[in-house]
Formats: C-alpha cells, structure tokens, sequence
C-alpha cells in the first residue's frame, strides 16, 4: 500500500548544508538507508545536490544533500556553493551541520551570517559528538544558538548512526500535509547514469586521494541494455593532465582495473573505464550540465 496515496501524509523537503567535510552525505545515506550520496575523506566531494527520499510514518521527506560551503576560488567552487544555497531557498526546513570537533570555524561563521535569510525552519545538528565530551557539546550548541536561534538542535553521529533515528522522527513532524511527490519505493532523483558516474568518482577517491587532483571527474558515456536484463556501462574519467592519466591507469593498467572491480560491485552491472585528458573542462559549460549545476557567467 502506498501511504502517500492515503489520508494524513505529509511531504516536504530538508536541505542538509555545512561545511565541507561534516558528514552530510554519511548522513543521508543513513536516513535514507541505502546509497544515495558518495562519501569520501576528499573535501567537496558532492557537487551537485542530491535528492534522497525517506519514508517515516505517513511522511515522506525528500533530503537533499548539497555541495559544503566554503569560500569559493573557481568557477566550479562557485557553481557548487550556488547550488548549495539554490537547494535551501527552497526547502522546508534547513539542517546546519556542524562537525563539534571543528567548531564554529570560519565556514561555519559565514553560513551563520547568511542562513537567517532562509525562510526554512532552520535546525541544528552536532554531528561526530563521539569526538568530543558531553560539556564541550553543550557549550557549542549554546554557542551556535546564541548567534542563530534554531527551532530545535540534535546531537548525533551519522557515521555511527547515534541519534539519526530520533532527528529522521522530529523531521518528519515538521512536514506539511500534502501527497508525497515520489512513489513509496523511490529513493532519490538522480539519473541512473549520474549515480553510476558518481560511484565511480567514489572509488577514484578512494583509491588516489592524496595523488589525484579533486578536479577530476567521471562521465558515464555510454548506458546500453542486453537482452539478458543486464546493461553495458561505459565510462570515461576525465583528468586535467597527462601526468594524472598515468597515475590513474596505474603500472600495468592495476589502479584503473582495481577502481572498475571497486564500482562494478556497486553498480552491478558490465562496466568499462577509460581514461582521457580533458584540459579545460571547468570552463565548459557542458560538464557542468552534466553534473546538474548551472554553469557561472564569471
């Protein structure tokens, strides 16, 4: 039975933002309870925001977990924060997320500034509380409420899951009567090809954080279904230099196959790799397309 078809639902949207790096997609994934972010130690590693969709009761709330917010230095630093900020314009609630072993750094400081502009109710998440000790978290919760009142604050840890069960509950109140927009086993909005291109991404990370530069990036180029139900994947990584290629590749071909087997796990289906070197993509309107942000003018 379809809940959101019935009397009572309630549907709306929660948009997860905080620095790069406070465990926003650990923490969708949780709600959500499967896979619907990539999560890597790389900071800025979701660009564009991505919908997750959670049942709770007759409430469905559409997460939507957006690129961290820093001072941005490049066109896709830009693109990304716009899209970050775009997504909680929109919502019905706006989750700050705020790793208690950073603080109140200066990211934090200037999402403080700009969120009362957000006509969302605005809630407060400690996250990673298993890093510091219990007064230290209520002296950055009263901290952090004294520069911004929230509506309600939650101390969790998304890795961990602590806490998660209780702020997914408290959301859901929150909700406004309606029709839930998705069917009742939809889990996100992302395009199959996105989501299998970003999974890949995972797993380049993965495997070269400290050796590959965090603009590369992964397109799926090819998506064709067999006859036997299965699909043939063809995805390309796009790197800025020469020099990345090989490290990508790897001697003997071993790191390009490792990050394949990694991704093919995943994705279940026949996936091939290859690896290009596309200089100047972060002034191509069209990647950004791909990735579903707008592309800045400047």
């Amino acid at each position: 039975m379809n809940g959101g078809r019935g009397g009572g639902t309630s549907c709306g949207f929660v948009a997860l933002i905080g620095a790069p790096n406070a465990g926003k997609s650990t923490l969708i994934n949780w709600l959500v309870g499967t896979k619907v972010s990539i999560v890597s130690r790389k900071v800025q590693t979701t660009r564009s925001s991505v919908r997750g969709i959670a049942l709770e009761g007759k409430a469905q709330i559409v997460f939507v977990d957006t690129p961290g917010i820093f001072a941005p230095k490049r066109r896709l630093d830009r693109a990304m924060v716009a899209a970050a900020w775009g997504s909680t314009g929109d919502a019905d609630a706006a989750a700050l997320l705020v790793d208690v072993h950073k603080g109140i750094n200066t990211e934090v400081e200037a999402i403080l500034g700009r969120l009362p502009q957000s006509a969302a109710t605005k809630i407060l998440v400690l996250n990673k509380i298993d890093t510091v000790e219990p007064p230290k978290l209520l002296e950055l919760a009263a901290r952090l409420n004294g520069v911004l009142p929230f509506a309600q604050t939650f101390m969790i840890s998304a890795l961990r899951g602590h806490g998660v069960a209780k702020f997914k509950h408290e959301l859901a109140a929150l909700m406004p009567p309606g029709p839930w927009l998705y069917p009742e086993d939809q889990i996100s909005d992302m395009p199959l090809r996105l989501l299998a291109a970003e999974i890949t991404r995972e797993k380049l990370f993965e495997r070269l954080h400290d050796e590959l530069p965090y603009s590369s990036t992964v397109e799926t180029e090819v998506w064709k279904d067999l006859p036997d139900g299965s699909a043939r994947i063809e995805q390309t990584i796009y790197v800025m230099r020469e020099a990345h290629k090989k490290i990508a590749i790897g001697e003997g071909g071993r790191t390009i196959k490792a990050i394949g087997t990694a991704a093919r796990k995943e994705i279940s289906e026949d996936l091939f790799l290859f690896v290009k070197v596309r200089e100047n993509w972060l002034d191509d309107p069209e990647r950004y397309r791909e990735m579903g942000l707008d592309f800045p003018k400047e």
